[in-house]
Formats: C-alpha cells, structure tokens, sequence
C-alpha cells in the first residue's frame, strides 16, 4: 500500500488514469482561494452544481464552489459514466456471440478481460474528468473552488477548511 495524505490507498487506484482522475477533480495539492464576496454559492459540484456554476458565471455572477469529495461527483467517478462503460462492453459482447443472425460467424469462445475493461473505464474517466477539472473551473470561468466540507454558520455565512464565506 502506498501512503497518502488521507491514509492508505491500494496501489491499484495509483494507476495513470485514477491519477490524471484525481489530478483533476481532487488536486492533492489544491489551495483554496482567499474567500471573497460572492452574488452565488454552489454547495456541490456534481452535474448540477457544475453547471449551476458555470451557468451563474457565464452570466456575470461572482461564484463560489465547494465540494467535499471530486468534482464531477458520483456520476464521473462510480456512478453514469463508469456503469455507462461497462454497459457498452456487455452490449458488444452480447452482439458478437449474436452475430451468427448476421450470416457473421465467430471461432472461439466470446470472453470479456475484465481488466481490459476497467482501464478502459478508468481511461474514459479520466478523459471526461478534464471537463470537470477545479482548475479548468477557476481559469475558464473565474470561480473560486474551494475543497472541503461546507457547515452553515448561520443565515448567510458557511465555513470551509477554516475559512468564512
């Protein structure tokens, strides 16, 4: 197992894509912004803070991000896009052991390579996750991004990592 600054993580998510994954949507050596007044706060950049974000931006509003985990949310890293992949690995699968229907034979048995198919997966990921990128959100849009865990402080303030919003 290999060290981090959160513990121990399996040497099996180090591999090149988790890594550009991760450079993207968790940067281990992220600084949050000094905090500043903000006409929007978007708690949560999965799919719909994101473009809440991005949305706001685009028309002129100063916008604060927080997100506690990846940017991208569970849809980029365990939930539509690699489900997605495995689907379209099954479907192809299920199509050639079909094809004889076609007039299209095949010799052999149809298996799938299990590990061929999650690095696949983990490479589609790491490509899409360069759409949700902190720094792609900071420098294209202008947002500031802050990574952590948002606490409400009262009526119109929240606390991130120490700072007050």
């Amino acid at each position: 197992m290999a060290e981090s600054s959160g513990g121990h993580i399996p040497e099996m998510l180090l591999d090149q894509f988790n890594c550009e994954l991760f450079d993207n949507v968790r940067p281990i050596k992220w600084i949050d912004p000094e905090p500043g007044k903000y006409d929007i706060v978007v708690i949560g950049a999965g799919a719909g803070g994101l473009v809440t974000a991005a949305g706001s931006a685009g028309l002129g509003a100063k916008v604060c991000l927080v997100e506690r985990n990846f940017l991208g949310g569970d849809c980029l890293v365990n939930g539509c896009v690699p489900s997605k992949a495995f689907l379209k690995a099954c479907k192809v699968a299920h199509t050639v052991k079909n094809c004889s229907q076609f007039g299209i034979k095949v010799n052999g048995d149809i298996e799938i390579d299990f590990e061929v198919l999650m690095n696949r997966m983990k490479e589609i990921r790491a490509k899409i996750s360069k759409n949700d990128a902190a720094k792609r959100f900071t420098d294209h849009y202008g947002i500031d991004v802050f990574l952590g865990h948002a606490k409400f402080i009262d009526k119109k303030n929240i606390e991130v990592n120490g700072n007050k919003i």
